[in-house]
């Protein structure tokens, strides 16, 4: 009987931005740990904190890329943020939406009224979109100083693409705290709703993604284990620097993880790789046996940074430095 990572778990609770995709392009290794999971029975839900595309959008995409996704396969936080404000308001309640139509159909589904301006709302619910502009803001703006409820889908600063990170929903937010000085109701992750909403009946999961404060974070407050790959935002140093309450069960350099033995990806002590600990940091030495010996020694790393404080990393060695080099360690 196999006894890897996917083994241990009876469904996959997975990022999409930078765990599976990068815009238009499947993440190596993506693909095929999916399908993998699946001819073993084991389904993946695709959960993602951006709010502009319907859950229909979403799988549609994903299956474009050769994912099996259908629309009951997708949770989106625009459905966690509507469903939020179904269960504070009254049937048919007027709700200003900073948003896109996906999030709009999602409030009207939910029984509530969509409208357009501060003075006819009694609640503010804002995502992601890409047409959000001053207006639209400064509407939000005077209905929240009001006191309108207000639930935000997610607030990432950023938003994976395949240029880069660009400003996520959370930096739309913060305009609104600016302005306002208050805080919203959050929908998505890190907090565990949309997660446990993912997870339906399932009792085993496994939440995976690229993101510490979003994905790490979220799997903390679902109180399940977590596999971190190095393929989206957060990288080698932030994991070194993570606190307790970011710090993945799991490290992986992409999904082809799952096919790995529980206790190789998990950070520790890894043979071939010596760490120390002094005054100047943390010193890498060795070359390692496994075969990334790369993810190897970030895992080595990992455990001492968070056992001793993270710090400046050094190499004792050629092999040690280019290791660095390629975690981006490097001096």
């Amino acid at each position: 009987m196999t006894d890897d990572l996917l083994s241990r778990h009876d469904v996959l609770l997975a990022d999409l931005d930078g765990t599976l995709y990068r815009g238009p392009e499947v993440v190596p290794g993506a693909l095929d740990a999916v399908l993998g999971a699946a001819a073993r029975g084991v389904p993946t839900v695709y959960v993602t904190n951006n709010a502009s595309r319907s859950p229909a959008a979403v799988a549609a995409h994903l299956t474009e890329l050769g994912f099996p996704a259908g629309v009951g396969d997708v949770r989106t936080s625009s459905q966690a943020a509507a469903t939020m404000l179904a269960e504070q308001l009254p049937a048919g309640a007027p709700v200003l939406v900073v948003g896109t139509d996906a999030l709009a159909d999602e409030v009207r589904a939910r029984g509530l009224t969509v409208v357009g301006t501060a003075g006819e709302a009694v609640a503010v619910v804002q995502g992601h979109s890409p047409d959000t502009g001053w207006r639209m803001l400064a509407e939000a703006v005077v209905a929240v100083r009001a006191g309108a409820l207000w639930v935000a889908s997610n607030v990432d600063p950023t938003l994976p693409t395949d240029r880069g990170p660009l400003p996520g929903n959370g930096s739309m937010v913060q305009v609104v705290r600016t302005a306002t000085g208050a805080q919203p109701q959050v929908a998505g992750k890190p907090a565990a709703r949309l997660l446990r909403e993912a997870q339906g009946d399932a009792i085993r999961p496994l939440v995976v993604g690229d993101r510490l404060d979003t994905d790490i974070e979220g799997a903390h407050a679902l109180r399940a284990p977590s596999l971190m790959v190095l393929t989206g935002v957060n990288g080698p140093a932030d994991l070194l620097a993570a606190p307790p309450g970011l710090r993945p069960t799991y490290l992986g350099a992409d999904l082809g993880a799952l096919a790995r033995h529980p206790d190789e990806l998990t950070p520790g002590p890894r043979p071939g790789w010596q760490v120390e600990h002094g005054p100047d940091g943390l010193r890498l030495g060795g070359s390692g046996t496994g075969p990334e010996p790369a993810v190897d020694a970030l895992r080595a790393l990992c455990a001492a940074a968070w056992e001793h404080g993270a710090g400046p990393v050094t190499a004792d060695g050629g092999a040690a430095a280019g290791v660095l080099d390629e975690l981006g360690l490097g001096g």
